[in-house]
């Protein structure tokens, strides 16, 4: 079993940055593939990122491309989500979750083992 915790999530004014963290606790989540999500109120969850297990690749979606980026510390078992110049669109609940799928890059949420709580992000216009 592998427990996630998202953190770092707030309010935040519009151009503004926030860095999420999702620290792993049970199994190591070395040799999984990561995803970040977020889901809006009344919208599907949505796929945001994702990371190899080893940190060699990264994947975005066009929602936050150029804007973000994701790493690892595997020996913290934690992973990050850098977001830039946040929207108002941007607002919503973020989840952190984990993969031991081949094709974890497509975004799909089947494909993922293991979820946060999500952590939510606000961005006032």
């Amino acid at each position: 079993q592998v427990q996630l915790v998202e953190s770092g999530g707030g309010l935040v004014q519009a151009g503004g940055s926030l860095r999420l963290s999702c620290a792993a606790s049970g199994r190591t989540v070395s040799t999984y593939n990561m995803g970040w999500f977020r889901q809006a109120p009344g919208k599907e969850r949505e796929f945001v990122g994702a990371i190899s297990w080893s940190g060699g690749r990264t994947y975005y979606a066009d929602s936050l491309k150029g804007r973000s980026t994701i790493s690892r510390d595997n020996a913290k078992n934690t992973v990050y989500l850098q977001m830039n110049s946040l929207e108002p669109e941007d607002t919503a609940v973020y989840y952190c979750a984990a993969s031991s799928k081949y094709e974890y890059f497509s975004g799909r949420t089947g494909l993922y083992d293991y979820w946060g709580q999500g952590t939510q992000v606000t961005v006032s216009s």
